[in-house]
């Protein structure tokens, strides 16, 4: 076995370069702490919770579970549904609601009317849920 000089100044370089950048791949730190990830998760699992009640409210009344019953629309497979939607579904939903509760409350929409819109909802969250 020969002894080569540049072969092994190359192999020695090749060494040093390799740790240097492992170094630099272990010491970098991460752009987002898990603090702020957990923060924002237990963010999302929140907005989500209060926006199922919000959608899950309007259908809470017995007025309402009547006229479902009464157009054939399961209670509890709306309720069920509300729980697959997605979070953009979920909310866009959830500010529907927010939007005729302060119609009803302004005296915009009347009980029959509101009845109506509440059964139609009905029927889109299962809509939705079907065609996914």
């Amino acid at each position: 076995m020969r002894f080569d000089l540049k072969q092994f100044i190359r192999l020695l370089a090749a060494c040093f370069l390799l740790t240097l950048c492992a170094t630099s791949m272990l010491a970098q730190t991460h752009v987002v702490s898990q603090s702020d990830i957990h923060k924002e998760l237990v963010n999302a699992a929140q907005t989500r919770r209060e926006n199922q009640q919000k959608v899950k409210g309007l259908f809470s009344s017995n007025e309402t579970r009547k006229a479902m019953e009464a157009a054939q629309i399961n209670p509890e497979r709306v309720d069920a549904a509300v729980s697959a939607l997605s979070d953009e579904e979920l909310a866009r939903l959830a500010s529907r609601a927010d939007k005729l509760d302060r119609d009803f409350a302004a005296g915009r929409i009347s009980d029959r009317d509101l009845l109506i819109i509440l059964v139609g909802i009905a029927a889109l969250i299962l809509i939705i849920v079907a065609v996914r």
